[in-house]
């Protein structure tokens, strides 16, 4: 299977085949936000447009919560929850996702695995395990990555970096949508809480925090459809190609 470009659409997540990044570095866009504002669906929708791969840095994360839910893993124990993100064995197909030869799309998007990653995303050696595979994601034709430090930390030379937001009833709206869309029972007030309080240690940890980049462009998607949030992030990709970038389309 390939995408638009003709590139491999099933990159190993330790990112073996890719460049390094630097001077010369392919296209990147990077689109950050907070939980639940459209970034995954909005990068993976601009990446297929674009004919580029797309890195969906959450994964990681929830893919890290994951293996220490199998593994018995406490969420205490930084260590071994540093060293589960550096041993993470998986796959990315489509809009598939494998660990250890199991397809577990559906279990790292259960409510319970995002609270684990979003404390484990807190986690200094967590962090650093993963900077490094997030970037060898960086290969030609371009990139597509969201998450929440991919323009601050992890691209910060990014050609154009996008902050997506939303209010937090229109995105715990959305999630619980999601949620029921998949089979999986959601509450709405649960996930406004849990939200909201996503939000709060997000913006507040350490390291990384969740802010926008001092050149970012910031789009609110509160009351924008799917296609006009990524008609708006192509614009901006074809207004930077007019100034000598790269034309998007």
């Amino acid at each position: 299977m390939t995408n638009l470009a003709g590139a491999p659409s099933v990159i190993a997540i330790d990112g073996s085949t890719a460049p390094g990044d630097g001077a010369g570095m392919p296209p990147v866009i990077t689109i950050d936000g907070p939980t639940a504002s459209g970034k995954g669906t909005v990068a993976a929708r601009v990446a297929r447009e674009l004919g580029w791969h797309v890195l969906d840095s959450g994964a990681l994360y929830r893919l890290t919560a994951l293996s220490m839910e199998k593994r018995g893993i406490g969420v205490d124990d930084v260590a071994a929850v540093a060293a589960a993100a550096r041993d993470l064995a998986v796959d990315f197909s489509g809009d598939r996702v494998w660990m250890d030869g199991d397809d577990v799309s559906v279990a790292i998007r259960q409510e319970r695995i995002g609270a684990l990653a979003s404390r484990v995303a807190a986690m200094p050696p967590v962090r650093d395990a993963l900077l490094a595979r997030q970037r060898r994601f960086c290969r030609l034709p371009g990139l597509v990555a969201d998450g929440r430090d991919m323009g601050t930390v992890v691209f910060p030379a990014a050609r154009l970096k996008v902050f997506l937001i939303a209010d937090v009833e229109s995105r715990a709206q959305r999630r619980c949508k999601q949620l029921k869309a998949k089979g999986i029972s959601a509450n709405l007030p649960s996930l406004l809480e849990d939200m909201r309080a996503r939000d709060a240690r997000d913006r507040s940890r350490e390291v990384a925090p969740l802010v926008a980049a001092a050149d970012a462009r910031t789009i609110d998607s509160s009351n924008l459809s799917v296609d006009e949030t990524v008609n708006a992030v192509l614009d901006l990709w074809s207004s930077l190609g007019a100034q000598g970038g790269a034309a998007a389309r």
